[in-house]
């Protein structure tokens, strides 16, 4: 099976992660909102921002958001967003956690990171960001929380056999496959500068069509369009025809957790 690289596989998938994906639960903004008294004033980092599923409803809140992301395709359909929604506090910006220090990034409040952190070196981006966060910031970390948190829906076992016959049993991630770290986020965290660690969960149902529960499939780098390449069609024929015979009403039911971790200087 052809390799590609993580900009390829982020690329393809970025209008189907604008449109697809669910987001963080409002929650999560009410609960920054009270604990930090953001009063439109604050600068916020949201790095590996992807196309703003944080930077975007964050910036409502605050003075500027330096949305950070490795990926042009991303950050073009950030852009697209914010221009529809008519959003001007937003700065985007190419780079990585491995490039912060050469950015010149004006002091921040808070540093936010979605599910990027996980592909992260995590201990030496908490370091360099000890360098940037004000003393009363905090890192924010947010997720679906750690596999295994939520009883699965049924029909994703389905999808998953599906791309089982398609690109394999590992996940890939690139020339290689993914799987998920070992060591949780706090753990991390708690041999960081920032080891005061606070957690959060909400969880909400969210309910899809059929053109939802396929796009949100090409939403992920491992069954990207890129990944699939010229197999794409066939692939979302057969997952329609899976799920339909699951489904005829072609409606699908999800417990979807957001999982907030708050780290701050002791």
């Amino acid at each position: 099976m052809p390799s590609h690289t993580p900009e390829e596989l982020f690329s393809s998938t970025a209008p189907y992660y604008a449109r697809y994906r669910p987001g963080y639960d409002p929650a999560l903004y009410d609960m920054l909102a009270a604990r930090f008294g953001l009063d439109g004033s604050e600068h916020v980092l949201d790095l590996g921002t992807g196309t703003g599923v944080i930077a975007l409803p964050l910036a409502r809140l605050v003075g500027h958001v330096t949305a950070v992301d490795p990926e042009p395709g991303m950050l073009d359909e950030g852009r697209r967003l914010v221009g529809e929604r008519g959003i001007n506090n937003i700065e985007w910006r190419l780079g990585d956690s491995t490039t912060l220090r050469g950015m010149h990034l004006s002091p921040v409040l808070l540093t936010v990171m979605g599910a990027a952190f996980h592909w992260m070196d995590r201990d030496q981006v908490l370091r360099d960001l000890d360098r940037l966060i004000e003393p009363r910031g905090a890192v924010v970390l947010a997720s679906g929380g750690a596999p295994g948190d939520v009883e699965p829906a049924p029909w994703l076992q389905i999808i998953a056999d599906v791309r089982t016959r398609y690109l394999g049993p590992a996940r890939r991630a690139g020339a290689g496959t993914y799987s998920h770290p070992r060591e949780r986020h706090q753990e991390v965290l708690v041999r960081s500068p920032f080891s005061d660690i606070s957690i959060a969960r909400w969880d909400r149902t969210v309910t899809r069509t059929l053109d939802d529960v396929v796009g949100l499939q090409f939403s992920y780098s491992y069954s990207s369009p890129a990944q699939l390449g010229d197999r794409k069609n066939a692939f979302e024929r057969d997952l329609r025809q899976a799920l339909t015979e699951f489904s005829p009403a072609g409606v699908f039911h999800e417990v979807v957790r957001t999982e907030a971790i708050t780290a701050t200087r002791p």
